[in-house]
């Protein structure tokens, strides 16, 4: 996957509302019943373990990045998420009233490296991280979280070998009354891994 050093780095004052991710999925994602790949999973279906599925607080999942210079095995937990207010939210982006009645949600997420290469130039493994609210996707703020307390930049991370953690963290706009805010994490075409925490 490629890099994305230049494009996500902002010098503006206030972070970027991407309003095109608000979209839930679509019919996209599932495979026509004639298809040649679908046929062909029946025949041969895959040996993988299924992945995904709800997780309980500190209970970390693992999965597999195909990573610059070769496929990574990351152990991942959503550690918790910073729920700000409405006046916050208005701050934070260049069209208050594109997030009136939205609060702004930070996940905390920390990866471990866990097995494959050392990596020289970055990571991907935080692509796969969304924020959820009571079940809807959320309008990811790019650019916003960079300089929250405890979050490290993933594009700083040039050196990362086995062993290693980064927490790295996600903010999102969700609706100030949403019950629940869910951390979603998947590898590429899995299921996510979920973690829900309650908006206290």
């Amino acid at each position: 996957m490629p890099h994305h050093k230049t494009a996500l780095r902002l010098v503006a004052p206030v972070a970027v509302l991407a309003l095109t991710l608000t979209a839930c999925g679509g019919g996209g994602d599932k495979a026509d019943a004639k298809s040649p790949d679908t046929e062909k999973a029946k025949v041969f279906p895959s040996p993988e373990p299924a992945s995904g599925g709800d997780m309980e607080t500190g209970e970390s999942a693992t999965g597999k990045v195909a990573e610059d210079p070769g496929e990574v095995t990351y152990e991942v937990v959503a550690q918790k998420v910073a729920v700000g207010t409405e006046a916050e939210a208005a701050k934070a982006v260049s069209e208050p009233d594109k997030v009136k009645g939205k609060v702004l949600a930070t996940a905390y997420v920390k990866y471990t490296h866990k097995s494959g290469p050392a990596l020289t130039d970055g990571s991907d493994v935080h692509d796969g991280t969304t924020v959820f609210a009571d079940g809807r996707r959320g309008t990811v703020l790019i650019g916003a979280s960079e300089d929250a307390t405890g979050c490290e930049d993933p594009y700083d991370v040039e050196s990362w070998k086995k062993g290693e953690s980064h927490v790295f963290c996600e903010t999102y706009v969700v609706p100030a009354n949403a019950e629940n805010v869910e951390v979603h994490w998947s590898e590429e075409d899995g299921e996510p891994y979920i973690w829900t925490f309650p908006n206290a």
